[in-house]
């Protein structure tokens, strides 16, 4: 990525955020950098983030997440990968481990497969890195904003 190579997920990326999606987006990374001292102009340390994406923010363990290719282009297939990994990291944040849901490990699927040893009938979805959470990088006291539920939900048949 770093010298110039594009992106190669095997799982669909869709296109680029926009409107609310994309200013939440901005904001998240906004509180990272404000949490860590990073200045909007500062490139080098901006880079630095971005490298610590691409080595699984320097976790000890990357679950890598695939599924048959066979079952490429189902519905239930992200669904049910998206079930596995929430239970994944809600275990290990349970026994006191950190798990971070990231795709930026997965960006160049080539080297991933190659170092990773992955059989070419799956297909690589996302990754996971894990391990025992710094409690001191700044990084990880942020609590990224949210919709409240009653702005993302609709309650249908229940009394108030």
């Amino acid at each position: 990525m770093v010298a110039g190579v594009p992106q190669s997920r095997e799982f669909r990326t869709g296109p680029a955020f926009a409107g609310p999606h994309r200013e939440r987006q901005i904001g998240v990374a906004k509180q990272l950098f404000a949490a860590m001292g990073i200045a909007r102009d500062d490139t080098e340390k901006r880079q630095d983030w971005v490298l610590r994406g691409f080595r699984q923010f320097d976790a000890p363990v990357c679950v890598i997440v695939t599924y048959d290719r066979v079952l490429d282009g189902s519905d239930d297939t992200p669904f049910d990968c998206g079930a596995v990994t929430n239970a994944l990291v809600n275990a290990a944040w349970s026994r006191g481990l950190g798990a971070v849901i990231n795709s930026q490990g997965i960006m160049q699927s080539p080297v991933v497969r190659e170092h990773a040893g992955i059989a070419d009938d799956q297909v690589i979805m996302k990754s996971i890195a894990l391990g025992w959470p710094d409690e001191t990088f700044p990084a990880n006291a942020v609590v990224s904003e949210r919709k409240r539920v009653d702005e993302a939900t609709v309650f249908v048949g229940f009394d108030e």
